[in-house]
């Protein structure tokens, strides 16, 4: 009976963290944002330089640890590794949870996305099975000889860092965001029909003649006046809601200020849309394919504007290779572009307001051989 309970709770345990790696591995850079959405709320801005890097590393951890856990190689060493991962993970989940600063962890990417609560709850049953296997790793018995298991190892590690590697330049395999092909953008701006909004508990804490007063929920006392000073102010969510619409904070205005979003979501025909949340380089290495697309685009009359964060630099790119007259420059929050646009710059083919295909800068060859078809 005792092993065929460690073997479940193995093989339940080794499945998950390779299922759970690879979704992350179809999209490192959506798990990097994630980290930094916890950094920014414990104020650990110097680590946003690293969180890719930390995202890769442990992507590729949780993919090996979940294979080395069914192998039942090295348990001693795998069995404390993922005791603290998942001591982490529980960790970071709860804190999400019940502090109600992050809505969702990112366990599963956007493919599958948790609640905080669910996640927390996943990670707490995470943590009794590794309890457990840790308990009793010295009954576990390794499935394939030593040398065997270390190559298996390697051939996972080289694969689950060149899938990172190639999605990195070539966007996700599975587009689970928002902004996939055949999505109207203008429709994803809206709220889900029938959704409700997040129930949320506000907390003031005053101070009155010395003595600190909280109030919950606005129900302030008859002889509320000036003589109440305001200390602190929290927003609890106690229920969260679902009426946050899939794509949120995406305006688009131009250099002088304008909101242009409404008309161009709802242009008809096509349009290129080219995020680039910065442009360091002004001779970059695809500009020969960049040029020959704008070509194209010129010759069918379809507008061509660069979304960006950083106008600046997109200016200078569009002067350097005399595409200013050619190229409309429009403005956007740098969140929106991040999830817009997983590689920079990221090229859309819009047509009344549907994406109809979309290329990082690395498949511009391919989005040459699309717009030539164009008619």
């Amino acid at each position: 009976m005792m092993k065929f309970l460690i073997a479940i709770s193995r093989s339940f345990v080794g499945i998950l963290f390779i299922f759970s790696g690879l979704i992350k591995a179809n999209d490192p850079l959506g798990l990097s944002y994630k980290m930094q959405e916890f950094f920014e709320v414990w104020k650990f801005h110097w680590l946003d330089n690293y969180t890719l890097a930390f995202s890769v590393i442990m992507i590729i951890f949780e993919i090996v640890a979940g294979v080395a856990i069914l192998l039942g190689w090295k348990m001693k060493l795998f069995s404390w590794l993922l005791l603290l991962l998942i001591i982490f993970f529980t960790f970071l989940t709860g804190y999400a949870y019940l502090s109600g600063k992050v809505r969702e962890c990112g366990c599963f990417g956007d493919c599958i996305p948790l609640t905080a609560g669910q996640s927390f709850t996943k990670d707490l049953i995470l943590l009794a099975l590794i309890i457990f296997l840790f308990i009793y790793k010295e009954k576990i018995v390794p499935v394939l000889p030593q040398a065997a298991s270390i190559v298996v190892l390697l051939a996972v590690t080289v694969l689950s860092f060149s899938m990172q590697w190639f999605v990195l330049d070539h966007l996700p395999m599975i587009d689970c965001l928002p902004y996939k092909v055949g999505a109207n953008i203008l429709d994803k701006m809206q709220s889900p029909p029938g959704s409700k909004p997040d129930s949320v508990v506000t907390t003031f804490l005053y101070n009155k003649n010395g003595k600190q007063i909280e109030i919950v929920n606005n129900n302030f006392p008859n002889d509320f006046d000036d003589s109440y000073k305001l200390i602190s102010r929290n927003d609890k969510i106690i229920r969260a809601g679902n009426n946050t619409p899939p794509i949120k904070d995406f305006s688009l205005t131009t250099l002088s200020g304008n909101d242009t979003t409404q008309d161009l979501l709802t242009r008809k025909g096509y349009s290129i849309f080219i995020f680039a949340k910065e442009m360091p380089d002004l001779n970059p290495s695809w500009n020969k394919e960049f040029n020959l697309i704008i070509t194209f685009c010129k010759l069918k009359n379809i507008p061509v504007y660069m979304i960006t964060s950083s106008a600046d630099q997109v200016v200078a790119f569009l002067e350097k290779n005399a595409l200013q007259n050619t190229i409309g420059v429009l403005k956007c929050d740098a969140t929106a572009i991040k999830t817009a646009a997983r590689a920079n710059p990221t090229m859309y083919l819009i047509r009344n307001g549907v994406i109809i295909n979309k290329w990082s800068y690395a498949d511009f060859e391919n989005a040459i051989i699309a717009f030539s078809e164009i008619h």
